[in-house]
């Protein structure tokens, strides 16, 4: 039973016993609204924050000794993409794209360079519209598979996985996942370079929480990620850690 259908399970068994207890006890309904509280509350945060598998199964972190992580770029092909293609070759460091359908279309050749060079591409969903979280089984399975059918033309295959916009879940997209059978990635390093300015603090974000396994996540949509990206490939090399493919960083799973 998943951490939602648990989730559930109690609501309802409490449910059952505030109306026991209200029938032969009296208790108040401030009781039931205090727990509803918390449980909406336990809700939000299963939903908001992709490692607690609250909803759905996914990989946020590798457990192994090795000194490898996996750098994962969101909502890309974008015109800095290129800049980063050019920053892992230079360094020799491998990462994975968590491609948008609709922008691959826009940038074909920069979609072909990833593939060319080795790194790993996943979905991100066609539109990655904010209307994500509102959306129907059946709107999630069309994002995943239209986006899917987009990557094999590229690369022949199927994507194997998935992270989904902002990192939101709910039984809607449990449900797709269930049917497209991808695997799921997280992170456990979350470099908020969408939304920290500074980047000594979005370098020192990361540097703090690296680890052996970790899986970081950051955005090929911005020069001050780009910029962030040359300091932490640097000192990578500097500690000898090595980023790879997510799919590698699985495969080393102890």
């Amino acid at each position: 039973m998943s951490k939602h259908q648990i989730g559930y399970t109690v609501f309802g068994a409490f449910t059952l016993l505030y109306v026991y207890g209200y029938i032969v006890n009296g208790w108040s309904l401030l009781y039931y609204i205090s727990f509803f509280v918390l449980w909406f509350l336990l809700v939000v945060y299963g939903s908001f924050f992709i490692r607690s598998n609250y909803h759905l199964k996914a990989i946020s972190k590798v457990k192994t000794q090795d000194n490898f992580v996996a750098i994962t770029f969101d909502d890309g092909p974008t015109e800095y993409t290129e800049k980063v293609l050019d920053l892992l070759k230079k360094e020799h460091h491998k990462a994975t794209f968590f491609c948008v359908g609709s922008r691959i279309e826009n940038n074909p050749e920069l979609t072909q360079r990833i593939i060319s060079e080795h790194h790993l591409i996943g979905n991100h969903t066609y539109s990655h519209s904010k209307q994500m979280g509102f959306k129907s089984t059946k709107g999630v399975i069309e994002e995943l598979s239209q986006t899917d059918q987009i990557i094999k033309s590229f690369t022949g295959a199927f994507p194997k996985y998935f992270r989904p916009p902002f990192g939101v879940t709910n039984p809607n997209i449990m449900r797709a996942i269930r049917k497209t059978k991808h695997k799921v990635i997280g992170w456990n390093i979350r470099s908020l370079d969408t939304v920290i300015e500074d980047e000594e603090k979005i370098f020192l974000r990361i540097k703090r929480q690296l680890k052996p396994g970790s899986i970081i996540l950051l955005h090929d949509t911005s020069d001050k990620s780009i910029r962030v990206l040359e300091r932490l490939l640097l000192y990578l090399n500097e500690i000898n850690y090595r980023s790879i493919t997510v799919e590698d960083l699985i495969k080393l799973e102890s």
